[in-house]
């Protein structure tokens, strides 16, 4: 990768580590379906001057609804139920994983035997983290948190097949598809009233935090995201992820005082340390395709 896309990945990464931090203080206020809805309503706010770019409205709705609506409401919900902020960006960025897998399987892109070494510790350290599962949140909130990873995943792959079309554009119109449904799902879960109240009521310190979420974490972020999605192979890019769990755990350490227990810290380092041996590797191999 060039110089100034690593800078890119790591900034955005930086970026998204801090965005758990402010999910978790916007949950005080709005509802997971509330704040995800909000979250991707100023996202799609570009969409009022940008035209519709050219892909199809079947492939536009399937990324959205993996990379941004499954992913985020799950993550919000998890939060929201007592999933730690440091755990979950921890667990979130166990996408790489699932990315280097579904590409070897739908592409061809077999992961080099570092990688796939990466892919076996990091997997040992969510088995370690599974192992702490119902102290201090259920086991239903963790299966929902595994929601993301898997849906971040599919998305990232699914991205690919938006060729040749300006990343903030797509980027913009894809919150645009997963503001609307999720409106729908919190006029109908929470009430118009209470809708209504915890918008008019919303406090400062509620406000910075879904606009940073929408306009930053989200819309500007996620499309330097996809440029480097689409100018390199899923396995160079992913790894830089590795950055958000230090990030995210550093500030919700400060934040919120959170602590880990051993088993739950070293199953941390672990899928950690798994992402790093990923990010050490060598492109994949490509498989030559069958006539």
């Amino acid at each position: 990768m060039k110089p100034a896309d690593v800078g890119i990945a790591v900034m955005v990464a930086v970026i998204w580590g801090l965005a758990f931090v402010a999910s978790r203080i916007a949950l005080d206020e709005f509802s997971p379906e509330l704040m995800t809805t909000l979250r991707f309503a100023i996202a799609a706010l570009p969409c009022l001057f940008l035209r519709k770019p050219d892909v199809s409205w079947p492939l536009l709705i399937a990324i959205s609804s993996t990379l941004f609506l499954g992913q985020f409401l799950a993550q919000a919900f998890a939060i929201a139920h007592g999933v730690p902020v440091g755990l979950s960006s921890v667990v979130v960025q166990s996408q790489a994983l699932f990315t280097i897998g579904f590409a070897a399987v739908i592409f061809g892109e077999m992961p080099t035997r570092m990688q796939a070494t990466g892919v076996a510790i990091a997997a040992i350290g969510l088995l370690m983290i599974c192992g702490t599962v119902g102290y201090d949140f259920s086991v239903g909130s963790f299966a929902i948190l595994m929601i993301c990873p898997i849906s971040f995943a599919i998305g990232n792959l699914l991205l690919r097949r938006a060729h040749g079309v300006p990343m903030f554009d797509l980027f913009a119109w894809l919150c645009l598809s997963a503001a609307i449904p999720l409106a729908l799902l919190t006029l109908i879960s929470n009430g118009p009233q209470p809708t209504w109240q915890a918008l008019t009521h919303m406090s400062l310190t509620g406000f910075i935090c879904v606009v940073c979420l929408g306009g930053i974490s989200t819309s500007i972020a996620y499309w330097l995201w996809g440029r480097l999605l689409r100018d390199y192979p899923a396995a160079q890019v992913v790894p830089f992820a590795l950055l958000v769990p230090f990030v995210g755990s550093a500030a919700s350490s400060i934040v919120f005082g959170e602590k880990f227990g051993p088993l739950r810290l070293a199953g941390m380092i672990t899928v950690v340390g798994g992402i790093a041996v990923m990010l050490l590797s060598k492109r994949p191999k490509i498989l030559p395709k069958v006539a």
